[in-house]
């Protein structure tokens, strides 16, 4: 065996790289949950709609129960989950659910705007200059949910594609309160 393939195969069975790579993500993850957990309230976020209107969390969706929904159109799993999406807000809007679906800053506009209307997405679209993801705890990954309840208190975070059953189980909940 020559050096050079002595030296790849000891590289690629090093414990030590893994032991780094499980901190890194314990330090990322251990970051979103300080930046994010002790925060159980929604931030004070204004969301600019595809149309330009303005909606605030603090005046516009106080009192509500409400949906907001980090995405992307390059996100596959994005993608993926926003007909279960739509058909979620469809069961739940007429006992009072609103929703925002927040495009990233980075997905470009016309995109957004093609996706939302090829589709007939039936809640708001805006766009994020990036100011959203930072209140809401530095949403990096999408697609990334969060449930409030009337008293503006964040009910669940979800990363990832949600359980439906599970986020019906609470907007259920969460509407029929108070």
């Amino acid at each position: 065996m020559s050096q050079g393939t002595q030296e790849t195969s000891a590289r690629g069975k090093n414990p030590l790289r893994y032991i780094v790579m499980a901190v890194v993500a314990g330090v990322i993850a251990c970051t979103g949950y300080f930046a994010f957990g002790g925060q159980q309230r929604a931030p004070d976020a204004t969301f600019t709609l595809l149309s330009g209107q303005k909606i605030t969390t603090s005046a516009d969706l106080k009192g509500k129960v409400y949906l907001v929904n980090f995405w992307a159109t390059s996100c596959e799993t994005c993608m993926k989950e926003m007909p279960e999406m739509i058909n979620t807000y469809n069961r739940f809007k007429d006992r009072g659910l609103e929703f925002v679906a927040v495009a990233m800053s980075y997905d470009a506009p016309m995109y957004v705007t093609n996706y939302a209307q090829t589709r007939n997405l039936p809640f708001k679209v805006a766009m994020d200059d990036g100011s959203a993801a930072k209140q809401f705890g530095n949403v990096q990954l999408t697609p990334t949910t969060f449930v409030i309840d009337k008293d503006g208190k964040i009910l669940k975070r979800y990363v990832g594609e949600p359980t439906f059953a599970e986020l019906d189980a609470l907007l259920d909940k969460a509407l029929k309160a108070g």
